[in-house]
């Protein structure tokens, strides 16, 4: 059965920038939907800003086991109620996979609490990925280290909570260094950011950014149903406890009343 993708793509700079539309004339996010769908266990939908919704209406995002997500100019112009949609989904168990400006996106800083900052620099330096943690997963297959002649530079402090692994640490021409590959859990669902990534630059074109990718969705992806019981808070009556017990002292809820939220 495969792994059901949904790449979705600002589709802003495709549409103004010339340079960025001869790199990526499809779209950035049909490049990076191709690469996900290369070795065929992983099918693939592409969703645009300017899609109604945004294109992640409940019923899309009831079926996405993975969402990627690339944005840059046009973070603000994400509606808050979608954000909460994709983020609902996210506890439940859908992947995320987060690429590189996507760190501004209002759906990262949602799912991380925190400014999501960092330094950066424009001048299509070399980036030397290396591979930190060669047995993790999304690590499949990859060299000790791989580079991307041309890329924007993000440097650290990267204002973001403590990952729970870090895969990737990069290196730029420049002497910056950055973690550029982290993961995270979010209530039953499993989210990776990915630093590469800039418009102007063919890096979605790249092999082994496409296995870094499919490897990456393989591991965000939970099966099994939405665990859609975590937004529940129930109110256990005494008589329902595991245990038996008896009831003392006041309280504030009659029994089968709702908690406060």
């Amino acid at each position: 059965m495969s792994i059901k993708a949904l790449v979705w793509g600002e589709n802003v700079h495709e549409r103004e920038n010339e340079i960025v539309r001869s790199i990526y004339p499809d779209g950035m996010h049909a490049t990076i939907a191709g690469a996900l769908a290369a070795d065929g266990d992983i099918a693939t939908e592409t969703a645009v800003l300017q899609d109604p919704e945004h294109g992640l209406s409940e019923e899309v995002l009831a079926r996405t086991d993975v969402l990627v997500w690339w944005g840059h100019k046009a973070h603000g112009a994400v509606e808050d109620e979608i954000v909460e949609r994709v983020a609902r989904r996210v506890w439940e168990g859908m992947g995320l996979i987060l690429l590189h400006s996507a760190h501004f996106s209002k759906i990262f800083k949602r799912l991380m609490g925190a400014p999501c900052s960092l330094k950066w620099r424009e001048a299509g330096e070399r980036e030397r990925l290396w591979v930190v943690n060669p047995r993790h997963p999304i690590a499949h297959g990859l060299p000790e280290y791989f580079e991307l002649e041309h890329e924007e530079m993000y440097g650290e402090p990267f204002s973001v909570p403590e990952p729970l692994e870090t895969v990737f640490i990069s290196w730029f021409q420049g002497g910056e260094v950055f973690r550029s590959g982290l993961t995270y859990r979010r209530g039953a669902g499993s989210i990776f950011y990915f630093r590469p990534g800039h418009e102007t630059y063919p890096t979605y074109h790249d092999a082994t950014v496409g296995q870094v990718l499919r490897n990456a969705a393989r591991w965000a992806y939970t099966p099994g149903p939405a665990f859609t019981a975590i937004h529940k808070a129930p109110n256990v009556p005494a008589d329902a406890a595991p245990e038996p017990i008896v009831e003392r002292g006041p309280k504030l809820h009659k029994p089968g009343e709702e908690g406060y939220k």
